[in-house]
């Protein structure tokens, strides 16, 4: 099973968070992906929804996609690939997911969610 996601991206792309940009002439459009398994991705969403309230780092990245313009659901599909891409990691190293050193890890990048976090 860890072979059939060959990346995050991958496996955000089945479950249906990442979005979909169609284009057509000088158009394009963003919209969800129609062909998933939609409570994969119902499932994403609403744990998403529950990291806001009890994950610091993922309330400051939510909080400034908001700041951003973005829309709350925007904002969620956001966190969500973010997430994704941490879940996909552990699973791939068959580690456990740990909040404090993810905190390390953004702090030793410079990540903007840092300066967030010390407000």
């Amino acid at each position: 099973m860890l072979s059939r996601f060959a990346s995050a991206q991958a496996l955000g792309c089945y479950a249906g968070i990442a979005p979909v940009t169609e284009r057509s002439g000088n158009k394009s459009w963003v919209h969800w992906r129609y062909s998933c398994p939609k409570f994969l991705r119902q499932s994403f969403v609403e744990w998403t929804n529950q990291t806001v309230r009890f994950s610091f780092w993922a309330r400051a990245f939510y909080k400034i996609q908001r700041e951003k313009g973005k829309s709350h659901q925007m904002a969620i599909r956001a966190l969500a690939l973010k997430w994704i891409r941490i879940l996909w990691r552990c699973w791939q190293d068959r580690k456990p997911y740990d909040e404090a050193k993810y905190l390390m890890a953004l702090k030793a990048k410079g990540s903007p969610l840092v300066e967030e976090l010390a407000k």
